[in-house]
């Protein structure tokens, strides 16, 4: 597993992390037993980033992630969670200093723990990253002792590019695969030049870049790629990375061209983000033993030549960048 440092903290983190979302909600049953597994290989295997939520699972993932650690014990993850989503509505000035510090308790509580690894504002309404004001109620609950750093979780790169000017901001977490490869751009260039760490989410756009879903799959009443598939939840770019799906089944198949023979499409995928310098760790979900070992392994794989990046990128070009370049 190869390690980095995340940004500016003091924080070594493996490039393959895990993805909580799964084992807290919102993708079918997954039971605790499996959560637990999951997480559990993916420790066995050399993960040292773990990514949750405050609203996966209502707290769910988050107190499965304290319970695995604690009966594991010895060294611990560096483990990240969010904040803002709770809000009810969910508006700009529902950022307050208040209302972020009940949510990092709460955080605290379910994690177990006296202060919080990373906090990441949780795709917050565009309008919370020009109000100076929120970032400096993080940094005065990071003076308090109850966060070691901040970051954010963004929908769009205009986000990702206001967030990082603000000089406590150590992370930014955004979508990013071969079907949304917008961030590759001038976002990956001022990251790495303010060395803020990069977060890479959605790595296979819920799935789609698994080659495993066909046009017959269904998915529970539960599940967003069920219930958000146009954005009735929340951002539709959170579901199958905004790309409407008979297009992404299309695009899948000239993919699957590119894998080579023996490599698991998942994980071609998983280390097509890791050939960018500037992603410090890729977030796969996991819902079982097996799928958080796969994601783990995709880390020793060998580098992917230039021909076959460049393909990855005419496929996108042609099929995918209409639908997704300039809304996200």
């Amino acid at each position: 597993m190869r390690l980095h440092s995340f940004g500016r903290t003091d924080f070594t983190v493996s490039d393959i992390g895990f993805g909580a979302w799964q084992i807290g909600g919102s993708w079918g049953e997954v039971s605790e037993a499996d959560g637990r597994a999951a997480l559990n290989a993916a420790l066995d295997a050399g993960v040292t980033f773990v990514d949750t939520a405050d609203v996966y699972g209502d707290g769910r993932s988050e107190r499965i992630i304290a319970d695995v650690l604690k009966t594991r014990g010895g060294a611990r993850p560096m483990v990240a969670t969010k904040a803002g989503r709770r809000l009810d509505p969910h508006v700009a000035d529902g950022y307050t200093k208040v209302n972020l510090e009940g949510f990092i308790d709460r955080s605290l509580k379910n994690l177990a723990v006296e202060r919080l690894d990373l906090v990441q504002l949780h795709c917050p309404p565009t309008d919370v990253y020009y109000r100076p004001e929120v970032f400096e109620a993080l940094e005065q609950l990071k003076r308090a002792g109850k966060i070691a750093n901040y970051g954010v979780s963004v929908e769009k790169v205009e986000e990702g590019l206001k967030a990082i000017e603000y000089p406590g901001v150590v992370s930014v977490q955004i979508i990013f695969n071969m079907f949304r490869q917008r961030p590759a751009g001038l976002f990956f260039q001022e990251a790495k030049r303010r060395n803020v760490a990069v977060i890479a989410r959605v790595p296979l756009a819920s799935g789609l870049l698994s080659g495993k879903i066909t046009a017959a799959t269904k998915f529970a009443a539960e599940d967003h790629r069920s219930f958000n598939r146009h954005g009735e939840a929340f951002d539709v770019g959170e579901t199958f990375a905004g790309v409407p799906f008979e297009t992404g089944l299309q695009a899948v198949e000239e993919v699957r061209k590119l894998v080579p023979a023996g490599t698991a499409m998942a994980a071609f995928a998983l280390r097509w983000i890791l050939m960018h310098e500037a992603v410090t760790v890729v977030i796969p979900g996991a819902r079982n033993e097996a799928q958080a070992k796969a994601n783990a392994a995709v880390s020793d794989l060998p580098a992917i030549s230039a021909d076959v990046m460049a393909a990855a990128k005419e496929i996108y070009d042609r099929l995918i960048a209409p639908h997704v370049h300039q809304r996200w």
